[in-house]
């Protein structure tokens, strides 16, 4: 039987090429062919085909979700490869709409697939949301999750929820009908730029899969009527020291989109109201980098060849310092120690400042600014760029 939106399980039929497929579903009581009629009437939207995205594809697929949509405008890189396992080497360059598509037709061809190209906004959010059953966040921004959230609380949606940090993930379901929604956990977003990204801060590349796989977990018991979700509680996943804990929800009568008397009753301006872009591409952004004067690594490469006097400030990581450097690098100081370095700089040299892409020394450059040094400049695009156009030994990350 071909699948159709909003198909009642009872009228769903299994193929024998499907019955076997999921034989081991089949055999356990709490799926039995009742379940796997659900799980192929069921439809689940997934907002991300990256690091999240990739095993929750892969095992809704697996597992015999009717229709998976899947939302994303990107295409796949190089530093993707390291934990988004729905994509390879063959399909960097290419939409991850369209590898990921190919890879869950590859897994399960008895599936349909929907792609959604273009970023989810306050405009079109309630309509891509509306025929989905349940609502997978995947995403890396605050403000396509308080989107997401708050499209779901509309509409009446479970919104399965998980970020990824480093060595940490966290995991819930949000579901306004039966518990809190995010906004009761976090009523206002962090400041911008208190909160680094993935690509700011790194993750480790199995971390995403272990988030993934719960949230693929929690969909499919939602799917199922079975066992105790997350509703209500925030799981809380230490990789390094492998280590899990579950934090306590309550709903706040007082939430301004699932409360009593919510004030938020249509979508709004979420860049706005977090400060920040959304979008989920890899390159760290900052509001400096638009204000912060700059350099291009043509100009800088000019200066150092004439040997001119100034100061080349690396602001990043000292791990990242043994990835790649800029030969004439006078200082390193990571970002959050600025401030103790302050006595080290004279406000009448110039002071060129790099990071990787240019957006934490965009941060740098403006707070030197702020306290007196006037010929301070950002160079534009970071190390990535010298090593693209300037220096093609230096690898980029």
């Amino acid at each position: 039987m071909a699948i159709q939106d909003h198909i009642a399980p009872e009228a769903v039929e299994l193929s024998h090429e499907e019955i076997r497929r999921y034989s081991r579903h089949l055999i356990m009581p709490e799926v039995g062919m009742a379940g796997q009629r659900k799980l192929k009437a069921a439809s689940v939207l997934i907002i991300g085909a990256g690091g999240l995205g990739s095993p929750l594809g892969m095992y809704l697929a697996a597992a015999g979700v009717g229709r998976i949509g899947i939302v994303d405008y990107d295409v796949v890189d190089e530093s993707n490869l390291q934990r988004q396992i729905i994509h390879g080497t063959k399909d960097i360059g290419r939409s991850k709409l369209e590898s990921a598509k190919e890879t869950l037709l590859d897994i399960n061809p008895y599936i349909r697939i929907d792609t959604y190209n273009e970023p989810l906004t306050s405009a079109n959010a309630l309509a891509i949301i509306e025929p989905y059953d349940v609502v997978i966040d995947g995403t890396d921004n605050f403000p396509t999750r308080y989107l997401v959230n708050d499209a779901c609380v509309m509409l009446g949606k479970p919104n399965v929820y998980g970020s990824i940090f480093r060595f940490e993930g966290q995991a819930s379901v949000f579901d306004a009908s039966k518990g809190p929604c995010y906004r009761c956990l976090f009523p206002s977003p962090p400041p911008p730029g208190l909160v680094p990204s993935c690509a700011e801060g790194g993750v480790l590349g199995v971390l995403p899969g272990t988030i993934g796989a719960i949230q693929a977990t929690e969909a499919i018991k939602i799917i199922l009527g079975i066992g105790e979700t997350l509703v209500g509680r925030l799981m809380l996943y230490d990789a390094l020291n492998m280590e899990f804990n579950f934090v306590k929800l309550r709903k706040n009568p007082n939430c301004p989109v699932c409360g009593e008397n919510p004030t938020v009753t249509e979508l709004i301006d979420y860049e706005q109201f977090c400060g920040m872009p959304g979008h989920d591409r890899s390159a760290y952004h900052t509001d400096n980098e638009s204000i912060a004067p700059a350099i291009t690594v043509e100009e800088l490469h000019e200066k150092l060849a004439r040997h001119e006097d100034f100061i080349l400030l690396d602001v990043r990581e000292p791990h990242e310092w043994q990835i790649s450097d800029i030969k004439g690098a006078t200082h390193h100081i990571p970002k959050d120690q600025i401030l103790e370095h302050l006595n080290e700089f004279d406000t009448a040299r110039e002071i060129v400042v790099y990071c990787r892409t240019g957006g934490r020394s965009a941060d740098v450059t403006m707070l030197l600014r702020e306290h007196g040094f006037e010929r301070v400049r950002n160079l534009a695009g970071g190390i990535n760029a010298w090593a693209k156009k300037i220096d093609r030994s230096l690898p980029t990350y």
